[in-house]
């Protein structure tokens, strides 16, 4: 940990930082917070702890917030929780000193230290921190037949689309993508990546190919209680901000799709997919300007000519691979981009080349007394060996919860030191029903050739995969129920050379956890 401090204080790049604030700032302006995702509830909770006598403002876009319910500390670094989607006046009972603003921000002036809504209202702080997310990447703007998902609205208006659609085109190859298809029934889906394997943001080839009959086969239907909450929608009010690119409610977090009906008006209940590799969107075309091209459509496989002689799609989509299909609508499920618009009305802020507001080791932006947290910042200091910053709502979690103990810490004039959890990239999550935990360079990112695999494989039942170089554990993959990952975050956090287990690391008849007890 010492030793990634050092790291960090020798960065040179931090020209952008910010100059030490004016402690005498009049701190009746109190902390100022915006956006209600993941990041900025968080934040807003922990500086309820930790100053509990001064006013905290949350400046939320969406009626409704994201907060953190049963979080469990696994191991030092890896953690699981719930994420549960509240009315603001939820998170103000728990939280006496927090205000929660329904309102859309239009500006900030870091000068006057103060935050404009749309509304006409301004908002003074002491400290400032940022965490509006991000927002789709779509693949083209402005039309109505492609779509992104991002908060509880967008799942709305998807699912509603779905319901009288036959086919669906998807795009991209993360998370939000490797749910959809999945869970979405009676309704032919397309599925284009530009990868050569599905689900690259997070895991190999192999793994790619544990899941691969899961796409075409029935869904397992569980019978035991879901582990977070679902999500329910709500009805916007009259008076709601109006959305537009730079105004979106919090991000989704775990089982989002939970609670959700994702049928369409197929006959066939069969799930019905199919993958197009390799290849991107070079066009969306209405069906005017398909019928002016003169091409043919692609049938969808399995299906002949004639069944599809006498459909007439709304919209359809031409990849790069020379392949046209028509389909009901468009996912985009191809990312996201930091939401900074707001705050960029002038040149104060350092913003990363992807789209993110810089930030140093302790959360500051450029900017003196603004901080920035979750999807919205680029994490621009000196990892750790073992981490790296992905967009995902548990870094959300720990960003927001760090920002604001480094808020309060410099508005008291005291050091702070890093937390741990920037020392290990640790993520659990769900796809296709399997429990995944992934552990620091769990795909050797950054490691060059110099690496091994070690691989152990139980079809329709667990997939483990570690990375080693030097005889030391850089990283981990593990599918289903495996009971290793305490174990194996220990591994990668001591750095202990495993060179003389060679391949028995991942004996399934050894039990590893009481080896390395």
């Amino acid at each position: 940990m010492a030793a990634s401090r050092e790291v960090c204080e020798k960065v040179e790049d931090i020209a952008h930082l910010p100059p030490q604030s004016d402690q005498r700032r009049d701190r009746t302006a109190g902390f100022v917070i915006v956006g209600g995702g993941i990041a900025g509830v968080t934040c807003a909770e922990q500086l309820s702890a930790l100053s509990p006598d001064d006013p905290v403002t949350l400046l939320s876009a969406s009626p409704l917030i994201k907060s953190v319910t049963n979080f469990r500390q696994v191991g030092r670094a890896l953690e699981e929780f719930d994420v549960e989607e509240k009315t603001t006046g939820a998170l103000q009972k728990a939280c006496p000193n927090v205000r929660v603003v329904h309102a859309q921000v239009r500006a900030a002036d870091t000068d006057k230290h103060e935050v404009y809504t749309e509304d006409g209202e301004t908002f003074p702080y002491t400290k400032l921190c940022i965490c509006t997310g991000g927002q789709p990447k779509l693949i083209t703007k402005d039309n109505p037949y492609v779509i992104g998902i991002r908060d509880t609205e967008t799942v709305q208006h998807f699912q509603q689309k779905l319901a009288n659609a036959r086919r669906v085109v998807i795009v991209g190859n993360g998370g939000i993508a490797l749910e959809l298809v999945y869970e979405i029934e009676r309704c032919e889906v397309i599925w284009a990546i530009k990868d050569d394997s599905i689900g690259n943001t997070f895991f190999d080839r192999g793994a790619a190919e544990f899941f691969l009959p899961h796409l075409t086969a029935g869904k397992c239907e569980e019978n035991k209680p879901l582990k977070r909450l679902k999500y329910t929608v709500t009805e916007l009010s009259s008076d709601s901000p109006k959305k537009g690119d730079t105004a979106m409610g919090g991000a989704l977090g775990p089982d989002w799709k939970d609670g959700w009906r994702m049928k369409g008006k197929h006959d066939q209940a069969a799930h019905q997919v199919h993958v197009e590799y390799q290849c991107e969107v070079l066009e969306v075309l209405t069906r005017e300007e398909f019928t002016r091209t003169g091409q043919t459509a692609e049938c969808f496989p399995g299906t002949s000519r004639a069944e599809e002689q006498n459909d007439d799609w709304p919209v359809y989509v031409l990849l790069t691979n020379k392949r046209l299909y028509g389909c009901d609508f468009v996912v985009s499920a191809t990312g996201v981009v930091p939401s900074t618009g707001p705050f960029l009305h002038n040149d104060q802020f350092s913003v990363a080349p992807d789209g993110g507001l810089r930030v140093d080791d302790h959360m500051h932006t450029s900017v003196a007394d603004v901080y920035a947290a979750g999807d919205v910042c680029t994490a621009s200091w000196e990892p750790a060996p073992q981490w790296f910053q992905m967009r995902l709502w548990s870094q959300a979690r720990q960003m927001g919860s760090y920002a604001a103990k480094c808020m309060v810490a410099e508005r008291d004039g005291e050091d702070i030191d890093m937390d741990f959890c920037f020392e290990l990239f640790a993520h659990v999550t769900k796809f296709f029903n399997y429990k995944i935990v992934l552990l620091g360079r769990y795909n050797a990112q950054g490691l060059g050739k110099d690496y091994e695999l070690l691989l152990r494989c139980t079809k329709g039942l667990e997939y483990v995969k570690v990375v080693l170089q030097a005889g030391r554990m850089q990283g981990a993959v593990l599918i289903g129920d495996t009971d290793l990952e305490e174990t194996f975050e220990n591994l990668i956090i001591n750095g202990m050379d495993l060179s003389p287990y060679g391949e028995d690391l991942l004996d399934p008849n050894i039990d590893i956890e009481d080896y390395f007890d």
